[in-house]
């Protein structure tokens, strides 16, 4: 296993395991059952719209721990900000090194990704979504949209900011 080789190849430094995915929310609603009163029908108001934004979630498997990132778009460029960004958060490096849990997304494999020192990619077989730690967020953050009507993506990701500052401060009992 990769973290075994990586406690063996830097034996004084702290190996953890991360996963990372990503997820695209938009102007079309998640649109979810509700109740209403027998013989009336709910309304749930909607605005046809295909505008975008990328939540990009990482996970401590063992603790709980999540950090969150809100960018345009999915790509190699941003995947390696994000990246980056997460290093810092986290204090990889030369004494701290991280295994990451990805799947096989293009932008994932795309050559042009950097790695930041201490930032160890490991990828899933194709197709295999259930075995991805990271899928267990999404939930967590869609519950946040759920049946809402939002105009701009500003106020998505407004109500998507306020979730994941919510989920940071929740830990696993």
């Amino acid at each position: 296993m990769k973290l075994e080789a990586l406690r063996e190849a830097y034996p004084g430094a702290e190996v953890e395991l991360w996963a990372e995915d990503e997820a695209r929310l938009g102007l079309k609603p998640l649109i979810r059952r509700v109740w209403a009163a027998v013989g009336e029908r709910p309304v749930a108001r909607f605005k046809r719209g295909y505008k975008w934004t990328y939540l990009y979630g990482f996970v401590h498997p063992q603790s709980g721990r999540v950090y969150w990132l809100i960018l345009p778009t999915v790509n190699a460029e941003l995947l390696s900000l994000a990246l980056g960004e997460f290093a810092k958060e986290v204090g990889a490096g030369e004494d701290k090194h991280i295994v990451l849990v990805v799947d096989q997304a293009g932008w994932h494999t795309a050559g042009e990704v950097r790695l930041p020192e201490g930032i160890h990619l490991e990828f899933l077989p194709s197709g295999s979504p259930e075995l991805q730690p990271a899928e267990r967020l999404w939930p967590l953050t869609n519950e946040a949209l759920a049946n809402s009507l939002f105009e701009e993506i500003e106020q998505i990701e407004r109500t998507l900011m306020h979730r994941c500052v919510e989920s940071c401060s929740i830990r696993p009992s």
